[in-house]
């Protein structure tokens, strides 16, 4: 274990180690490597998905509204967020390399989580922009205007990047009582603050920034749902109750599909639930890896808009041979 530590400190704490080791699954290096090709595929078919997303929201000029300038940058997120993630669980299952250097630790750090508070964020905005659009219809064009919604998009990247660019540094120069040995296939935050010293003013800002966003953002989304259900209840039309739910449902599964994972975990590891290691880490993959796998598909099927148009650009053109005009034939 003296690998992963420097040498100590007066006090007892230590600088950060050169390397960090990762657990990952245990007893995966005796499995054959067969088993590396679903996470590939996984990855292979979330950049496929998520990439028609973005071709077809770029390339239609009809789809430029709100609604889909949020989706745009969902798949934008799920997209980093899985490459993030690919380094290190390639490397444990391609070469069982558990040993990652610090600098590389805390880069993938960094960009998890900007990439799981993008998400986060896009979330929550696309929850506001739902509950405007149905609790207030006649004011939602001039609620969320081109400017508006610059300016929501610039609120998000200085959320991800500003507040989460100090994070890494701090990391590295936080004072460490415990050996720096994470328990997942990457690096994530809450696994590194754990190791530092009781009482480290950096893991405070650490924590603010991750639960400022993941535990405020599940809130006003549950607030602005409550909103809608409100409304809904009140629409005398079945017909319309039925547009109005069908326009937030795939919204609300990529909620729950993002959300509840992590919910989940956090409480695991609060409460020290005793559960398998890899029961923990397989519900590890599923917060991480299941959305950008699943999103790209709630949204191609619920939204018309978006399964026509991928549709069109697809499937070529059937040409109607009985609406030709013949020509005629003069010998």
């Amino acid at each position: 274990m003296s690998t992963f530590l420097m040498q100590a400190a007066p006090n007892g704490s230590t600088s950060m180690a050169p390397t960090f080791l990762l657990v990952g699954i245990p007893g995966l290096s005796a499995v054959p490597s067969w088993w590396t090709i679903p996470f590939i595929a996984v990855y292979l078919l979330s950049v496929l998905g998520n990439s028609t997303i973005l071709w077809i929201i770029a390339l239609e000029p009809t789809l430029h509204c709100p609604m889909y300038f949020f989706l745009f940058l969902l798949s934008v997120s799920d997209v980093g967020l899985a490459t993030a993630l690919m380094p290190t669980l390639l490397g444990l299952a391609l070469a069982d390399a558990h040993v990652v250097p610090a600098s590389a630790c805390l880069l993938q750090m960094f960009f998890v989580h900007v990439f799981s508070i993008m998400e986060s964020s896009v979330l929550l905005a696309m929850a506001l922009d739902r509950a405007l659009a149905i609790c207030h219809p006649l004011r939602y064009p001039m609620l969320l205007t081109n400017d508006v919604i610059g300016k929501i998009g610039l609120a998000i990247a200085f959320r991800c990047l500003g507040l989460h660019l100090p994070l890494p540094f701090l990391l590295a120069h936080m004072p460490y009582c415990h050996p720096q040995v994470l328990t997942h296939s990457y690096c994530l935050h809450p696994d590194m603050v754990r190791l530092a010293c009781p009482g480290a003013w950096g893991a405070v800002y650490s924590l603010f920034v991750v639960l400022s966003a993941m535990g405020l953002d599940p809130l006003v989304i549950c607030f602005s749902y409550g909103l809608i259900g409100r409304v809904m209840q009140g629409l005398r039309s079945s017909e319309n109750r039925r547009k109005a739910g069908q326009t937030c449902a795939a919204h609300l599964s990529a909620v729950f599909l993002f959300y509840v994972p992590m919910i989940l975990l956090a409480l695991i590891d609060r409460l020290r639930v005793p559960i398998p290691r890899p029961a923990h880490t397989l519900l590890s993959y599923v917060h991480f890896l299941l959305p950008p796998l699943i999103n790209p598909i709630l949204y191609s099927i619920k939204l018309k808009e978006i399964r026509e148009r991928i549709l069109k650009r697809l499937l070529p053109r059937k040409v109607d041979c009985g609406s030709m005009r013949r020509i005629p034939l003069h010998l």
